[in-house]
C-alpha cells in the first residue's frame, strides 16, 4: 500500500498538517497539488489539464453564479430588518409556553434559512437578538447559546443552500431535485430541535423560566393584534422563499435566474421595510464580494489538489480501503457518514465537498439501498452528506458557529460552556440523519426518486 500509494498518502497527511498549522486552506491545496505534481514526476502538460477544469468547471461554471447572488440576498435580508420583527412576533405567539422564546429562535432559524443560508449571518444575527433576551429572561446558557447555533446552522441545509449548489455542480446533480430534497430533512431538523426544547423545558424548568419569571415580557412593545403581526412580518420572507424556491421547483427558472429573483427581491423589502440606503448597500456588497472570493478560492485551489490527488492514484487508494473492509451496503454507508464526521472536526464543508466527495462517489454508485432507486441515490446521498457536513459547524476545534457565539457572548460565558450547548443539538442531528438514512422518503418522496 505504502509502496503503490506513497504520494497520495502523503498529500493527505501534508494536507492535514498545513490545516493544523493556520495556513490559508485555499493556498493549502492549490499549493499542494502543484508541489505534487512536481514531486510525483507529472508531465508539464498534464498541469494544463488542471487550468482547464478550473476554467471549464468553475469559472466557466453558470450554475455557480448563483452562489454571490444567494450570498447577497442572504446578507441584504440580515440588513432589513426582517428577523427582529419576526423574532418579536414568535415570541408573543410562544409567549405562555415555557421555553417559547427558545422554540421561537428554533422557528426563525428554519424561517431565515429558507430566506438567506449565510450561516455566519444567521448566527451573529440570531445570536444579537436573542440572546441578551433569553439571558435576562435566566435561560441557561447550555439552552441559549446550543440553539442560537443549531439553528442558525440550518441554512447550509435548507434551500435555497449554498451547500446543494456546489454539490450539484460537483455530483452533475439537478439543483432543483436536491432542493426539493432537502426540504424534509431541514424541517425535520429544525421539529427535532424545537421538540427537544420543549422537552427539556418541562423537565427542568429552571433552565426555560417563562417570560413573566425571567422579568422580560417582550423585546419590545408590540401593540398591534397577534395575528396581523404574524401574517405582516411573516409575508415579506414568504413571499421571497415561495418566489425564489418555487420558481426552482416549477422548473420555471434554473438556479442562477431564481438567485437573481432572490437579490432583487431582497432589494424591494430592504426598500420597502426604510432600510436601505447607501452605507447598507455598499457594506452588503463588500461582504459579498468577500465571502464569494473565499468560496471561489477555495474551489479553485481544491480542484487543483483533487485533480493531481487522483493522477497520483488516490482515488483507487480510497476505493481500495473502503471496499476491502467487506461491509454491506449499509455498512459501508455508515463507514463513510462516520467519516465525513470526523473529518467534520478539522475541515470546512468546502474542503470536504470538493475533495472528500468525488473520492466517495464511485464506493456508493454500485451500492443498493432498499427504497431507494437507481436515479435517486445520488441525491439521497448528497442530502445524508449535507446533514453531516451541518454538524461540522458545531464541532470542535473549528466549528465556526461556535466562534460566532464566543465572538457576541454575554458575560464571562467561556467557550467550554459554548461547547456544552451543543452536543445535545449535535446528537439531535445525528438523529436525524440516521432517521434520513433508514427512511429514505424523507428526502426522496418531494423530488419523486423513491422505488
Amino acid at each position: 500500500m505504502l509502496d503503490e500509494y506513497g504520494l497520495a498518502i502523503a498529500m493527505v497527511v501534508a494536507l492535514l498538517l498545513g490545516i493544523f498549522s493556520g495556513y490559508p486552506v485555499a493556498f493549502l491545496l492549490g499549493g499542494l497539488g502543484i508541489l505534487f505534481a512536481f514531486i510525483g514526476d507529472i508531465p508539464l502538460p498534464f498541469l494544463g489539464t488542471v487550468s482547464s477544469r478550473i476554467f471549464g468547471g468553475v469559472i466557466e461554471n453558470w450554475l455557480l453564479i448563483a452562489i454571490p447572488l444567494f450570498v447577497f440576498m442572504g446578507l441584504m435580508l440580515e440588513k432589513s430588518g426582517v428577523a427582529k420583527n419576526l423574532l418579536l412576533t414568535l415570541q408573543r405567539l410562544f409567549g405562555r409556553v415555557r421555553g417559547g422564546l427558545a422554540i421561537s429562535v428554533a422557528l426563525l432559524g428554519i424561517v431565515m434559512a429558507a430566506s438567506t443560508g449565510i450561516i455566519g449571518a444567521s448566527v451573529v444575527m440570531l445570536g444579537l437578538l436573542a440572546l441578551p433576551v433569553m439571558t435576562r429572561q435566566g435561560y441557561k446558557p447550555e439552552i441559549a447559546y446550543g440553539v442560537v447555533a443549531a439553528s442558525g446552522t440550518l441554512g447550509i441545509l435548507i434551500p435555497p443552500s449554498i451547500m446543494l449548489v456546489l454539490m450539484g455542480s460537483i455530483m452533475n446533480l439537478s439543483v432543483g431535485d436536491l432542493f426539493k430534497a432537502a426540504l424534509f430533512p431541514g424541517l425535520l431538523l429544525g421539529g427535532l430541535y424545537a421538540l427537544y426544547l420543549l422537552v427539556i423545558a418541562h423537565l427542568k424548568p429552571d433552565w426555560a423560566p417563562l417570560a413573566e419569571e425571567g422579568g422580560d415580557a417582550h423585546l419590545t412593545e408590540e401593540h398591534s393584534p397577534l395575528v396581523i403581526a404574524l401574517l405582516r412580518d411573516l409575508a415579506g420572507p414568504v413571499v421571497l422563499i415561495v418566489a425564489v424556491l418555487g420558481s426552482i421547483m416549477a422548473g420555471i427558472a434554473t438556479p442562477t435566474e431564481a438567485a437573481a429573483i432572490g437579490a432583487a427581491g431582497s432589494l424591494v423589502l430592504a426598500l420597502g421595510l426604510r432600510q436601505l440606503n447607501w452605507g447598507a448597500l455598499r457594506q452588503v456588497c463588500r461582504d459579498t464580494s468577500r465571502t464569494s472570493a473565499m468560496i471561489l478560492f477555495v474551489v479553485i485551489g481544491a480542484t487543483c489538489f483533487s485533480v493531481v490527488f487522483k493522477r497520483l492514484g488516490g482515488d483507487d487508494m480510497i476505493v481500495d480501503i473502503i471496499t476491502g473492509t467487506g461491509l454491506g451496503p449499509y455498512g459501508l454507508l455508515l463507514l463513510l457518514m462516520g467519516l465525513i464526521f470526523i473529518l467534520g472536526f478539522f475541515l470546512e464543508w468546502i474542503e470536504i465537498s470538493f475533495v472528500v466527495l468525488p473520492l466517495l462517489l464511485p464506493v456508493v454508485e454500485g451500492l443498493e439501498f432498499a427504497g431507494v432507486s437507481s436515479t435517486g441515490l445520488m441525491v439521497w446521498f448528497a442530502i445524508l452528506v449535507a446533514i453531516n457536513l451541518q454538524t461540522s459547524f458545531l464541532t470542535p476545534p473549528f466549528g465556526y458557529a461556535l466562534f460566532y457565539l464566543k465572538g457576541i457572548a454575554q458575560g464571562n460565558v467561556s467557550i467550554g460552556v459554548i461547547y456544552r450547548s451543543i452536543i445535545p443539538f449535535v446528537l439531535l442531528q445525528l438523529t436525524g440523519l440516521i432517521l434520513c438514512i433508514v427512511f429514505p422518503s424523507i428526502a426522496l418522496w418531494f423530488p419523486g426518486l423513491t422505488d
